[in-house]
């Protein structure tokens, strides 16, 4: 089972699942592309990439080199389905002038600072074949439902004036994108990202992302992925290639080369880097009755509750309580009991010796026991109950069999 996991959630992009967590670290590394899932509340992700770019200037000025490191952040805090990152890259560039002659000196400083947020707005459901033991082609026939992928929208905002100079896009600019994954088997997966980048600014930029993931085993991944990205003045793009490997479930590492292209000129970009999570991340459970709908508990409270301190204080003076309370109770066949009286607990002496401070401040409560205890105990409960009605039942039939016999 724990292979069986990791080989569907391994590796560079989350793959296509019921719940956005997931037990195995999902990185977007070291592609460039962005999965329209999120990293699940409670968890801390960091991917950082450690690379190297090379290419021969262009005329005027251009920047053929350049290294540094880019960190991304990713979190989710309020839903599964909303997750919140910041992506920046502090580097060193090189900026070169070509014309008669050739010159060049260096920059170093951020070149990238973007805060934005994806939002999941459509996750296609698929069915488990191999669940279909009637007919071996069913069971092996592509699913053509896969074909539709899930969808997210992303926005975001550039902060361009705190860049270097020649990154400069000058003050806040919006950049808006779709997200799009299909996942053609446990193995391999598409990604596509859309996005229109640097809105109302002098230099808009618009660009696509194509990434095809394939898992080899429970550890090792590839990818292949074209970028490209066009505005008014120049359009570039590059083609590239790389693996990741998952040393445990919340570390990652990658490496990646690509080929780049600017105009009539050719570059190279290599990179590695590591991805890592911290995860606090906790389940929530439903409760459901044996029928499997959810069950609903009544939270409501009367007036002098023991639930803080002025409903203690009000039940200390007996005030806004109510007496004889009239409940019913539901049965699975749709009638109703008939109605019952709650009574008040009989207050023993050893209670009723606290006195008046005593029932102002009233007992500590005990500890809440969690779902999962809770879970437990009518586990064992129902256990216990099962053995006895089986000793009742072995009883009733020795009886029965003496009678007959």
């Amino acid at each position: 089972m724990i292979k069986k996991g990791w080989l569907l959630l391994i590796i560079c992009f989350s793959l296509t699942i019921q719940a956005q967590y997931t037990e195995v670290i999902n990185s977007n590394r070291p592609g460039f592309s962005e999965s329209p899932y999120s990293v699940g509340t409670g968890v801390y992700q960091f991917e950082s990439t450690l690379f190297y770019r090379k290419a021969d200037p262009v005329p005027l000025f251009s920047n053929p080199e350049a290294m540094g490191v880019n960190l991304l952040f990713r979190t989710s805090f309020f839903l599964d389905k909303l997750e919140l990152n910041v992506n920046t890259t502090f580097e060193k560039d090189k900026i070169a002038f070509k014309n008669v002659f050739e010159s060049s000196y260096n920059e170093t400083g951020l070149s990238q600072l973007t805060l934005g947020a994806k939002y999941l707005v459509y996750q296609p459901t698929y069915a488990d074949k191999s669940k279909e033991i009637r007919s071996w082609k069913k069971r092996m026939a592509f699913d053509w439902k896969r074909v539709i992928p899930a969808v997210a929208v992303y926005g975001g905002v550039n902060f361009g004036s705190i860049l270097t100079d020649y990154h400069n896009r000058g003050g806040i600019s919006p950049r808006a994108g779709v997200l799009l994954q299909n996942q053609f088997s446990h193995k391999f997966n598409l990604v596509t990202n859309f996005y229109y980048d640097y809105i109302g600014s002098d230099l808009p930029e618009f660009s696509h992302i194509v990434t095809a993931t394939y898992n080899f085993d429970d550890y090792w991944s590839g990818f292949v992925e074209h970028q490209a990205l066009y505005n008014d003045v120049e359009s570039r793009s590059n083609l590239g290639l790389g693996a990741a490997y998952l040393f445990s479930k919340n570390l990652q590492f990658n490496a990646s080369a690509r080929g780049t292209f600017q105009e009539n000129v050719t570059g190279f970009y290599g990179s590695l880097g590591v991805s890592y999570r911290i995860d606090r991340h906790q389940d929530s459970f439903i409760e459901v009755d044996e029928f499997g709908n959810e069950i609903k508990r009544d939270n409501t409270t009367e007036f002098g509750a023991k639930k803080g301190f002025f409903g203690r204080l009000f039940n200390g003076f007996g005030l806004f309580s109510k007496k004889n309370k009239t409940t019913t109770s539901s049965k699975t066949d749709g009638t109703r009991d008939r109605p019952t009286r709650q009574r008040k607990k009989a207050v023993t002496k050893k209670e009723k010796k606290g006195g008046f401070f005593s029932n102002i401040f009233g007992k500590k409560k005990k500890k809440e026991e969690t779902e999962e205890e809770k879970l437990e105990r009518e586990v064992k409960e129902l256990e216990k109950q099962i053995k006895k009605d089986e000793k009742k039942a072995k009883k009733e039939a020795r009886k029965n069999k003496k009678k007959n016999g």
